[in-house]
């Protein structure tokens, strides 16, 4: 089976044979890969009246322990969206009545965010759509690889994250 990589890696050996594009090969996969997932992940949270980055910060706020509370600088480096898109979203799912926010009791710069019963109801909602979509995707794969893909974008998340 190819893909259009397969074409492109084609088309730089014909051109260029005296290169090396295992690089291109993974990589250029692996940026098509996520554009994909990224559609399919937009249409599911879409169904609940979502998107991805308020699904994040409902996600985040709904696995930190009770009473599912964090400041905006938790939740910024919590969860998968910068620090000056957090206001920005608090913004929107308070309007919705998905969060709360409040100063803080001993110190009023910080800004307490906590997830409501009806942001509690939309995540719970969404997550198992979420993690089906997720399943939909990876279902090529067998378990195994499924495993060894994890471990392996785990290790070389790692290796970046830190460097």
């Amino acid at each position: 089976m190819s893909d259009h990589v397969d074409v492109v890696l084609a088309q730089w050996a014909r051109q260029r044979p005296d290169l090396d594009t295992t690089p291109m090969a993974v990589l250029g996969r692996l940026a098509r890969l996520a554009r994909l997932v990224e559609a399919r992940q937009q249409a599911t949270f879409a169904r609940h009246d979502l998107d991805a980055p308020s699904f994040d910060v409902l996600a985040t706020l709904r696995r930190s322990d009770p009473p599912h509370e964090l400041t905006a600088g938790q939740l910024a480096s919590a969860s998968m969206i910068t620090s000056g898109a957090v206001t920005q979203r608090l913004d929107r799912l308070e309007a919705k009545g998905l969060v709360s926010r409040r100063r803080g009791d001993v110190d009023t710069r910080t800004v307490l965010v906590t997830l409501t019963a009806a942001g509690r109801s939309a995540v719970e909602a969404a997550l198992p759509d979420h993690l089906d979509t997720g399943r939909r995707v990876l279902a090529p794969l067998a378990d195994r690889d499924v495993e060894r893909l994890a471990h392996l974008l785990r290790d070389l998340l790692a290796e970046h994250e830190t460097s």
